[in-house]
């Protein structure tokens, strides 16, 4: 079953830009991945330093994997130094 992950982060003052490279990194590691379908970046119309990234996988265990996975915990490691609070992921599926 194709499942959503929802990641909530909002960036530091000023990292915004440090943030977007990051974001482009993993994308480029993330679309080769086993079970990964389609993903998309949204910035919050009020608050410019509220991001929420989309992603859709073909089964939650494929999410998992990729959520393992050390180029991915690297990458998110730097992100997490941009952050102004704790990333949020929520997993999903339809109702």
């Amino acid at each position: 079953m194709a499942v959503r992950i929802i990641i909530d982060r909002k960036v530091k003052k000023g990292k915004e830009a440090e943030f977007a490279k990051m974001l482009r990194e993993l994308r480029t590691k993330v679309v080769p991945s086993k079970g990964y379908i389609s993903g998309e970046t949204l910035r919050s119309l009020n608050d410019h330093s509220n991001f929420i990234v989309i992603t859709t996988w073909q089964s939650v265990d494929d999410w998992k994997e990729w959520e393992k996975n050390p180029e991915r915990k690297k990458v998110q490691a730097k992100i997490e130094k941009l952050m102004a609070r704790p990333t949020k992921t929520k997993v999903y599926v339809h109702a």
